[in-house]
């Protein structure tokens, strides 16, 4: 079962002082980094993703809804956009970039410097099983995990290592994400 672990938009941009900050989202980059520490081993691949936005039309606003529209965030090129500085010490084999001119909350949805997608890079590398943790749990994790499960990886979300925007988004997605196949660990 080679198994990869997918580091979903650990980004200053969604962590507290950031454009679009989640509570905890500092304190989970640095738990994933820790995890990353501890667990390299139990990896054959190590992705991330990132919020790369250059012009998503409406997914920004002046006046966001924060369903689906929300204010400017992970703007490309900028500091908030980068990872993390948590995760320097992570290198990741693989750096997904998502959302240059579309919302895009899934990972699955971007694209490599090559330009492959996510789940042809895991293929590449031979990957059945996905462990997805980051930013944040009830937006960009869930469609992650679930675009993993439907596309036949075996997928679980390591929930210590995420968090939601809210405790009622959060609950809303484990829900979804467990009847879409996912198991929470």
């Amino acid at each position: 079962m080679p198994r990869a672990l997918i580091i979903v938009d650990v980004q200053p941009t969604f962590c507290e002082g950031g454009a679009l900050a989640v509570q905890g989202g500092n304190a989970i980059a640095e738990a994933v980094a820790r995890f990353v520490d501890e667990h390299r081993g139990d990896y054959a691949l190590i992705a991330t993703t990132q919020d790369w936005h250059i012009d998503p039309g409406t997914h920004f606003s002046d006046s966001p809804d924060f369903v689906d529209t929300w204010p400017p965030h992970g703007v490309a090129g900028t500091p908030e956009a980068e990872l993390h500085p948590a995760l320097a010490r992570v290198n990741a084999q693989v750096s997904v970039k998502k959302g240059q001119y579309e919302a895009a909350y899934s990972g699955f949805e971007g694209t490599t410097e090559d330009d492959k997608t996510l789940e042809q890079a895991l293929r590449d590398a031979g990957i059945t099983d996905v462990d997805v943790v980051g930013l944040a749990e009830s937006h960009c994790v869930a469609s992650t995990a679930i675009d993993a499960a439907h596309a036949g990886f075996t997928t679980r979300v390591l929930s210590d290592l995420t968090v939601p925007v809210t405790e009622e988004l959060g609950k809303a997605a484990r829900e979804k994400m467990r009847a879409e196949g996912v198991t929470l660990v």
